[in-house]
């Protein structure tokens, strides 16, 4: 069976680590600069006082003056999520992460180890720490088994049979499915407010009303379709970090310490010669709060260079000034090296002159500058629907 352990709220979580107290008075996750201004999570008590995730800022405290506001916390919540995904690791589940707070995994491999799917989510709600107050759910399907750890109370395990799954999942609200705030509205006003109201529809009248969004709602209110769990790949534990005596909000002396900072990184046995494919760089502000960026490279390179050429920008969005700055290797390649041609194809030279140049004209007029005439309809009678233009990636 597939399982699924649920942490709710756990940004917010994450982020009162350090004051637990406020876990008991009403507060929410504030919302992120430079976006609509809604709450996130909430506590308890703020719930109690009826203020509800997603809510307008202003609305938030006129409904509770008291309200505190926390502020976001990436950092701590990527620590704390790993920490909870290595725990679940090393008590035997090949877990594969959905978001922070949301972990799927099957329990086939542990069944026989802890005596049945009933005790395999106990250890792993065990693993998980009842601080978190987690809940777990179990199903054939992932969506069957995330809804049933939705509905469970915290520290409880619920299981749902396939032939259970339809009547499980027909009274529950449409809040499970990945929608639109303005998608439930157009729902409710259509007098669909469950599952089982949705999955009753047409699917074909639910994609022509909702589009794509609506159409995969519609498949998930019928359990969602059969995928197996992949476990993700072990996470490489390199990490340098750097304090600072005093915050510093300079670009340039942050440009030196993340120089610094990647030649520690480049030169720690660990990495065994394996070049970097993605790294996350991250700071610790001087208000107590934190901030993080991540950068997939295209290729994946040990060059202290191009290194520094693609976290270098980053930079210039901290928000403010920094106490500690951290970077950290998240995926290392598999290869070594690069094998070269001993001789080289006729007309790659030409071609790698080409994309460098289409690489130099997009970064100068942006994204979308260079694009492609592909062919969808050559038999359509109008002009227009026999090609499409779509940006060229290379």
């Amino acid at each position: 069976m597939i399982a699924c352990v649920v942490v709710s709220g756990f940004e917010l979580r994450a982020a009162l680590r350090a004051r637990p107290r406020l876990l008991l008075a009403p507060a929410v996750l504030a919302p992120e600069p430079g976006t609509e201004q809604r709450v996130g999570a909430v506590t308890a008590a703020a719930e109690h006082a009826g203020v509800t995730p997603g809510m307008r800022l202003g609305e938030a405290l006129a409904t509770c003056p008291g309200l505190v506001l926390v502020e976001r916390d990436p950092a701590a919540v990527e620590q704390e999520w790993e920490a909870i995904l290595r725990r679940l690791e090393d008590a035997g589940f090949a877990v594969e992460p959905v978001e922070p707070g949301v972990v799927v995994f099957e329990t086939s491999g542990v069944e026989r180890l802890y005596g049945g799917v009933e005790e395999a989510l106990k250890r792993a709600l065990g693993s998980v720490g009842p601080a978190w107050d987690p809940r777990a759910g179990a199903g054939e399907r992932r969506f069957v088994a995330l809804a049933a750890a939705s509905v469970a109370r915290p520290g409880q395990a619920v299981i749902v049979e396939g032939k259970e799954e339809q009547a499980f999942l027909e009274p529950l609200p449409l809040t499970l499915l990945p929608l639109e705030r303005e998608r439930y509205a157009e729902l409710e006003g259509l007098g669909i407010r469950q599952l089982g109201e949705l999955a009753q529809l047409p699917g074909g009248a639910v994609a022509e009303r909702l589009g794509p969004e609506g159409k995969r709602a519609w498949s998930l209110a019928r359990g969602g379709e059969r995928r197996r769990v992949r476990g993700r790949s072990p996470a490489a534990e390199l990490v340098e970090a750097l304090s600072f005596p005093e915050a510093v909000a300079n670009e340039l002396t942050l440009r030196r310490a993340l120089t610094a900072l990647l030649e520690r990184l480049l030169a720690r046995p660990e990495r065994a010669s394996r070049p970097f494919r993605k790294l996350a760089i991250g700071a610790r502000l001087v208000d107590g709060g934190s901030w993080r960026r991540t950068v997939t490279l295209r290729e994946a390179s040990a060059e202290s260079g191009r290194l520094r050429t693609a976290l270098g920008p980053k930079l210039a969005e901290i928000p403010a000034p920094v106490v500690e700055l951290r970077l950290e290797a998240v995926e290392l390649a598999e290869h070594v090296g690069q094998q070269l041609a001993l001789v080289a194809p006729e007309g790659e030279e030409l071609d790698v002159r080409l994309r460098e140049g289409l690489r130099q004209v997009r970064a100068g007029v942006g994204s979308g500058s260079v694009c492609s005439v592909v062919e969808v309809a050559p038999w359509s009678r109008i002009p227009e629907a026999r090609a499409l233009v779509v940006p060229r990636d290379e």
